[in-house]
């Protein structure tokens, strides 16, 4: 079929208008200069595909300069840096007429208030069972020494008397000193084991109790019957180690009296309790049976049948463990069920939490002694049950009985732990010579002591103040009533005049 749409239609349509849009045209220069004409359309640089022969096509990357990293620190090397002591400054000023500690000057109540420093001889001691602490302001004097406050008076007298023929010889003292954050509770017990060196008392020491449930060192099972049960030999090892080199004089002095059963084939006759002793740093596998055979021998009133010939009578002890809430709750470590393990069922916790308790036939010191514990406010758990455990101590000291309705008890919705709580329970002994547990809770010195303290920073040359009555006010108030880590902060603050 034959379109309708013929030639002759197609002709008269009109053509099609011009573009309405310009063509594109290279710009033109501008007038004022003679620069080039920019092109408009810049052309992208063609890569080259191939490349030349026997060259590489993949990118080329710039290797960095090797850098100079310094040498790592060899192992305990951070931990020996970080428990540097350092007791003397030769900076500081030499104190004319300063006073030791002795067996006179503990007891003297004339020196209240005055600092005495701690003999020469006695620093190695110090040094050995750990009493120093590396944030304590040794370093900032000539020489290490000590304020003598109200309490370091009452501590003297108790020692000497434990020590001298009287009323009090032979006695069995505990206490838990607590304190509020730089009160001085380390340096208390400082000040308690250079006066017991001075009395030739034998010292055992647990300078960091952290060091027992934070799983830094080796443990196992005590024995097969007891599986329950832990031994830390190498922490034994390590206090069997403090004790000989910090009484090496003591010990020297005295002979193996007893029997020892699970020593026998490492005990000779004739043996002193040093070399006892260090058969246990020699061998840690024997080393928790020669601790408790050592304690055994410090703690015998008589010789043992066959064994009379070298006995003589043992000097008194004391005992002491700075931090005691680490001991009051799960450590790090584990069981076989990955279970975590409570520090009382360690035998090291265990031994010198049942200090605590009364003896029931005999002291706990049959030849008299002092334990201290002390807590810390600088590095302290939260433990619900340790601190109802510390108010009750410090209740049943009082005269309050656990029946009576203000006796303090633990909220039973807390979930306290009763081990912690039963490990504090000390009644009345029964025993002769043997007084009760009890709470000591160190405050700020007073305004006179507070004025002693701040002038010995004086006399060193540290503090270069007008010390009066007015300043010395002032200084303890701003140290929250003379807390005294509060005013060696305030006094170690050097002045100079203009």
């Amino acid at each position: 079929m034959v379109s309708s749409f013929c030639w002759g239609c197609l002709t008269r349509l009109r053509p099609t208008p011009p573009a309405v849009i310009p063509p594109i045209s290279a710009p033109k220069a501008a007038s004022f200069h003679t620069s080039a004409v920019r092109l408009s359309v810049v052309k992208k640089k063609q890569s080259v595909q191939g490349g030349r022969f026997r060259e590489s096509n993949s990118p080329r990357m710039k290797r960095k300069k090797p850098v100079d990293r310094a040498r790592p620190p060899a192992v305990g090397e951070r931990k020996a840096l970080r428990k540097r002591l350092v007791l003397s400054n030769p900076n500081a000023l030499e104190i004319e007429g300063m006073q030791d500690v002795s067996a006179e000057t503990m007891v003297d109540p004339r020196l209240r208030g005055s600092v005495l420093g701690l003999p020469v001889p006695m620093l190695t001691q110090l040094r050995a069972v750990e009493a120093f602490k590396p944030t304590q302001g040794w370093s900032i004097f000539r020489r290490p020494g000590t304020v003598v406050r109200q309490e370091t008076l009452e501590l003297g007298r108790l020692i000497d008397g434990i020590s001298d023929e009287g009323e009090n010889k032979g006695k069995s003292v505990k206490k838990i000193v607590t304190g509020v954050r730089g009160s001085g509770k380390s340096v208390h017990l400082l000040q308690a084991m250079s006066m017991a060196f001075t009395k030739k008392w034998v010292v055992f020491t647990v300078p960091e109790p952290q060091d027992l449930v934070i799983a830094h060192t080796g443990y196992a099972p005590l024995s097969d019957e007891t599986p329950d049960l832990y031994v830390q030999n190498a922490a034994t090892a390590a206090l069997l180690s403090r004790t000989v080199s910090a009484n090496e004089e003591v010990l020297n002095g005295l002979k193996v009296s007893q029997n020892h059963p699970a020593l026998k084939s490492a005990v000779k006759p004739g043996m002193t309790l040093a070399e006892f002793a260090r058969l246990g740093t020699q061998d840690l596998a024997i080393a928790w049976n020669v601790f408790q055979g050592l304690w055994s021998e410090l703690t015998a009133t008589s010789a043992a049948p066959g064994l009379e010939k070298d006995f003589k009578p043992r000097p008194p002890m004391l005992v002491t463990a700075d931090g005691l809430a680490h001991w009051m709750k799960d450590t790090q470590y584990r069981t076989t069920e990955l279970k975590p393990i409570h520090a009382h069922d360690f035998v090291f916790v265990r031994h010198f939490l049942s200090l605590l308790k009364p003896g029931t036939e005999k002291p706990t010191f049959p030849n008299g002694g002092l334990l201290l514990y002390a807590t810390s406010a600088s590095n302290n758990p939260s433990v619900y049950s340790f601190d109802v455990a510390l108010k009750q101590v410090e209740a049943r000291h009082a005269g309050v009985k656990p029946s009576a309705s203000e006796f303090p008890q633990a909220d039973p919705y807390s979930g306290a732990d009763q081990r912690v709580i039963d490990a504090f329970d000390s009644p009345k002994p029964t025993v002769a010579k043997e007084e009760m547990l009890e709470l000591q809770t160190l405050s700020g010195l007073s305004r006179d002591e507070a004025r002693g303290f701040l002038e010995y920073f004086a006399r060193s040359g540290i503090l270069q103040e007008n010390i009066n009555e007015e300043w010395v006010g002032e200084k303890w108030s701003l140290a929250g009533g003379g807390v005294i880590g509060e005013l060696e902060k305030l006094g170690r603050r050097l002045r100079t005049m203009a």
